[in-house]
């Protein structure tokens, strides 16, 4: 049974530099042939796929995102990270991290195209 769960500030000042960790219970990051995503629900606003770390270690991103991202993985501490950087009001909503079966998903993905969800983390931002 895999668990996922999202933690970093629930605030983060414009233009800063947002960090948000992922960690994995029951099984490893680095099982074969699944990747690891970080995905967004802006306030009124559909899914939002951001990107993923593959299980050898590559990395995928969306290039429609509002602001520079990273994805970083610790395979000793079965953790992976999103640093999201400049961030502005466009970046508010909450972030969650899933585990899927493909580098990028479809794009009218829903929630059912992740077999696993951490429970989110709200991300605000002064107006």
């Amino acid at each position: 049974q895999l668990q996922l769960h999202e933690s970093g500030p629930g605030l983060v000042e414009s233009f800063q530099t947002l960090s948000l960790n992922c960690s994995a219970l029951g099984g490893p990051i680095t099982i074969y042939n699944y990747y690891w995503n970080w995905i967004r629900q802006p306030p009124g606003k559909g899914l939002e796929w951001m990107g993923a770390k593959a299980y050898s270690g590559k990395t995928y991103y969306s290039p429609s995102l509002n602001s520079p991202a990273s994805i970083s993985r610790s395979t000793s501490n079965n953790q992976f990270t999103l640093q999201l950087y400049s961030v502005t009001p466009e970046d508010r909503g909450v972030y969650y991290c899933t585990r899927g079966d493909r580098p990028r998903p479809k794009s009218d993905f829903g929630h059912n195209d992740f077999e696993y969800w951490g429970q989110g983390t709200q991300v605000t931002l002064p107006t």
